[in-house]
């Protein structure tokens, strides 16, 4: 029997128009998992983001045509890609669809301009050539168009491959993690110039990643989907900074997610008071939809943990709590301290910060915790 699950759309709603991808398909596997995503994606970069095996590349593969979906509607634009109501189902290369795989699948034996070139086999000679050169210049690669893939580097070959996907004039573009080998400069400047073209073709672009700092540094909007369903949308920071669903704080990078028991409602303050777990921890959190002694889900970052060697007086923040330093560990810059008061938890500190408050194992040291950095999750 398959689940009804309701996603969370954080911030206004997508208003459709005839740039938009529409999806609304549901598609069934042997071994029980089923893919039913329901959403909208307007011009700009949507940000697809989910644990292994959450359905993202089947997503694409259904919209590119690769896949069947069981029922349901996709349309980019005017275009009806399938619908299962009318039996429509284009096949892929009248979808006007641009993908770019993880593995970029440029043709080894073909020099990097006859690659971008492939997919104009209908367009005269001339105006094939002049397609090639204008967008291998626009990607910054006009010097590799002789050039088979295997000669070139590794951030050109990602150019080449955006560039056969765009060069058809697509209504929308696929990109399914092809820039995941790449250091973060060379990234950067490759979607610089993706949303510089984009500027003027104003079509959606769809970019899988499992990468929270990809999210942040790449999207307009985000799409989280978990075990084949979308279950938020919205801005990254909506969607990641202040997730509301346990899955999405835990790719998110929460490190600190525990059981809670309300104790006390603090409605004129809005806030309320929660103990976690069985112990003395106790921690004044936003005021939910929720009653006194109701068991709620909380996620803390261990960036938004503030530590101090002396108990801090006069702050506004409302969490002040004593504990001793369990472990202290380097991560390349950053020192995670693992802090007992009650129960565990996860602090981030520079080594500066950590050398300046003389912090060791078995330190005491007082936690700060603002009310709003503690978040209430479903799971």
């Amino acid at each position: 029997m398959a689940i009804q699950v309701t996603p969370t759309i954080v911030g206004a709603d997508i208003e459709t128009t005839r740039r938009d991808l529409r999806v609304r398909i549901r598609k069934s596997f042997a071994g029980g998992f089923t893919l039913d995503a329901d959403f909208a994606a307007s011009p700009g970069i949507t940000m697809l983001f989910g644990a292994s095996g959450a359905g993202k590349t089947t997503l694409l593969d259904c919209i590119a045509g690769l896949q069947r979906p069981d029922s349901g509607l996709i349309a980019g634009g005017d275009q009806v890609f399938f619908d299962s109501s009318t039996g429509a189902d284009l096949p892929t290369p009248l979808r006007r669809v641009g993908y770019v795989f993880q593995t970029l699948a440029l043709f080894p034996h073909l020099s990097a301009a006859d690659n971008v070139a492939y997919g104009l086999v209908r367009k005269p000679p001339n105006e094939r050539r002049r397609l090639v050169a204008e967008i291998l210049e626009r990607f910054r690669v006009s010097l590799t168009a002789p050039r088979r893939p295997s000669e070139i580097s590794g951030g050109e070959r990602q150019r080449v491959a955006l560039a056969r996907a765009l060069v058809v004039a697509p209504s929308v573009l696929l990109l399914d993690e092809p820039l995941s080998a790449l250091d973060a400069a060379t990234k950067s400047h490759i979607m610089d110039d993706l949303r510089a073209w984009n500027e003027a073709a104003s079509i959606p672009i769809l970019y899988v990643t499992h990468s929270r700092e990809e999210v942040f540094a790449l999207g307009d909007r985000a799409i989280f989907l978990q075990q084949g369903k979308v279950l938020a949308e919205g801005t990254p920071h909506q969607v990641l900074a202040a997730p509301q669903q346990e899955a999405a704080a835990q790719l998110a990078g929460f490190e600190n997610i525990f059981d809670a028991n309300v104790v006390a409602l603090h409605e004129s303050q809005g806030t309320m008071t929660c103990q976690v777990g069985n112990s003395g921890f106790y921690l004044e959190v936003p005021l939910g939809r929720i009653h006194k002694a109701d068991r709620v889900r909380l996620g803390i970052r261990a960036g938004d943990i503030l530590l101090a060697s002396k108990k801090p007086e006069g702050l506004s923040a409302r969490n002040v709590l004593e504990g001793t330093i369990a472990s202290l560990t380097r991560r390349d810059v950053t020192m995670v301290a693992e802090i007992d008061c009650g129960v565990r938890l996860i602090a981030h500190l520079t080594p500066g910060a950590q050398q300046s408050l003389g912090l060791t194992p078995g330190s005491k040291i007082w936690l700060v915790i603002k009310t709003y950095s503690c978040h209430l999750l479903r799971r």
